[in-house]
């Protein structure tokens, strides 16, 4: 069934039905729709997908929606229900997905608590990084990894999210407000910093390259490597060099980008983390690494920040 979320005294209709998914159609400006969401999340969480216009405007509203528990999005260009009719295929495929876990829709992350962790005791070492590749489900589950990262990470983080252009940025921006490291959409050029969180613009390959001052971020628009532009393959090839000063994360997400980068750093005797299925929303990438059996530690998201902490300093 498919619900219109507009006016809160949807809210009642909503809370009658017996829902495996909702499908959040909703026009930008989404600020009035917030709350409602945020009511129905809390009363009778469920998973949500949303379709909506591409808009840079609303950008930081749909990001606010995905930290809400939406697990996805469906980008609706044109407006009119001709339209809908030909993205009927892929409304399908994101229900059946939004729909694999449901229970992780319950451990959504309330707007209003800001978690800030204690400070580790920072590394003498400034050449280690982490990699964090994610799909389906990944801006709330960045939201649940990010946010517990503490302020005096002794090194940088770069992330490829799927996403198109216009959210990466309100992604970071969202991300940033929450955290106690710096998170930024990353630029060419950028030099990594520690405790700063770099985020892959949407429709650009991020590569990781070592020059003589640093490690800087390279942008490309190569074309996409399994349908997908960013790739968490690209980014994980390129970090490889950094050995066991490396720790790859894989989170929730459809299919299996990232699981050959994955090999290549393990060869390479990098730390590797990945998503267990009891919190993944899709649990298709992080299950193709486990399956290959090159996982060191296989954690529910809440427990993936202090792992990433723990990697960090023992590497």
């Amino acid at each position: 069934m498919w619900v219109i979320i507009n006016d809160k005294n949807m809210i009642k209709t909503v809370f009658k039905l017996k829902l495996d998914c909702l499908i959040f159609a909703a026009n930008i400006p989404l600020m009035n729709n917030l709350q409602t969401l945020k009511t129905i999340m809390r009363s009778t969480p469920l998973s949500v997908v949303m379709i909506s216009s591409l808009m840079k405007a609303g950008a930081e509203g749909i990001i606010k929606v995905l930290g809400l528990g939406t697990v996805d999005f469906i980008n609706k260009i044109r407006e009119g229900i001709g339209y809908i009719d030909t993205i009927s295929n892929e409304i399908i495929n994101r229900d059946y997905a939004a729909t694999v876990d449901l229970k992780t829709t319950k451990q959504y992350i309330d707007n209003n608590q800001l978690y800030l962790p204690k400070k580790i005791s920072p590394l003498t070492s400034s050449h280690k990084l982490v990699a964090i590749g994610t799909s389906t489900g990944g801006p709330k589950a960045l939201q649940q990894v990010i946010t517990k990262l503490p302020a005096d990470l002794p090194c940088g983080v770069v992330i490829v999210q799927h996403m198109p252009p216009g959210f990466t940025k309100s992604l970071a921006e969202r991300l940033n407000q929450l955290s106690a490291v710096t998170v930024k959409e990353a630029e060419n050029g950028d030099y990594i910093k520690p405790a700063h969180v770099y985020i892959a613009p949407g429709d650009y390959h991020m590569l990781v390259r070592r020059e003589a001052l640093g490690e800087v971020i390279s942008l490309n628009q190569n074309p996409p490597i399994g349908n997908h532009r960013p790739s968490v393959n690209a980014l994980f090839e390129s970090v490889v060099p950094f050995g066991k000063s490396l720790v790859a994360v894989i989170l929730t997400g459809m299919g299996n980008d990232g699981a050959e980068g994955m090999q290549h750093i393990k060869r390479a005797n990098g730390y590797i983390i990945a998503e267990d299925k009891s919190t993944s929303v899709v649990y298709g990438m992080p299950k193709a690494v486990v399956d290959l059996g090159i996982a060191d530690e296989v954690l529910p998201v809440d427990r993936i920040a202090s792992a990433i902490v723990n990697a960090v300093k023992r590497n």
